[in-house]
């Protein structure tokens, strides 16, 4: 008789955002690297992983294909390619990405694509308190920004975790290395700062793009989005971990409301 968890939408709204909030709390889920193949265990997260495929499909092609092309995300793309893959994905169309199609026309695909959501990334309504942290320092800064996070729907959470992880790689290859062989291997330039400056805008927007003075109020809080988007590349996983004790007790909390919901996700688990 336990309620399904796939009619999480038919829960009480407080109920919901508890179980929401379970959702970050398996670091074998946050790991790229796990064996594919593998089973994947259940997680007592109810909600499907919500990524856009453009989004997922732009970092994979990079990951793929990029992470040694110097000056990604500033060099010009072609305008013609990118608008129209962009109407092949609006279209709901099976987009395949590879080797064929230009790293710089895919980094600018994905650029567009967060600049022009509806709702940004980050929404518009945690902009102030997001900017906030920028004046934090140490600890407290990354207290407030786990707390933040929690705070973000669950596409917005995901599609953020998808995004950071992936500049974290993208950063990783900034500087030049030398392969097994000895050869060198380029670095791509594109430094965690340089990341955050050119997606801080595209992620934390006061205003709608193109609306009036949209550019202006953005430009005064330009240096905080700068830092408070490098601190989200910086430490993206610990930030996106609950804590056992904060697991433990949204667990306690319910139990005490909705024991059965609670019973079905454990068995399942």
């Amino acid at each position: 008789g336990a309620m399904s968890v796939d009619s999480i939408t038919d829960l009480s709204d407080n109920t919901s955002k508890l179980l929401e909030a379970l959702q970050l709390s398996h670091p074998h889920e946050l790991d790229p690297r796990r064996i594919l193949g593998k089973k994947k265990t259940l997680s007592l997260n109810p909600i499907t992983w919500q990524v856009p495929r453009i989004v997922d499909r732009c970092c994979t092609h990079i990951e793929t294909h990029g992470l040694q092309t110097v000056g990604i995300f500033r060099v010009g793309s072609s305008k013609k390619r990118v608008q129209q893959l962009r109407e092949e994905f609006d279209q709901g169309l099976d987009v395949f990405l590879d080797e064929h199609q230009s790293v710089h026309d895919v980094a600018a695909l994905l650029k567009e694509f967060l600049r022009d959501m509806p709702d940004s990334l980050i929404p518009r309504e945690l902009y102030g308190a997001f900017l906030s942290t920028a004046s934090m320092e140490g600890p407290a800064q990354l207290d407030a920004l786990q707390l933040l996070l929690f705070l973000l729907p669950p596409c917005h959470s995901d599609t953020l975790h998808r995004l950071l992880r992936f500049l974290g790689e993208v950063a990783r290859h900034a500087e030049r290395s030398w392969d097994a062989e000895g050869r060198e291997v380029p670095g791509n330039k594109m430094t965690v700062s340089n990341l955050a400056t050119v997606f801080g805008p595209n992620i934390l927007q006061k205003e709608k793009p193109g609306e009036k003075d949209a550019t202006a109020l953005n430009f005064g809080d330009s240096a905080a989005i700068i830092l408070v988007l490098q601190r989200l590349i910086e430490h993206h996983q610990a930030l996106f971990m609950v804590s056992p004790e904060m697991q433990c007790d949204v667990l306690r909390r319910l139990f005490q409301t909705d024991p059965d919901v609670i019973d079905y996700l454990l068995r399942r688990k």
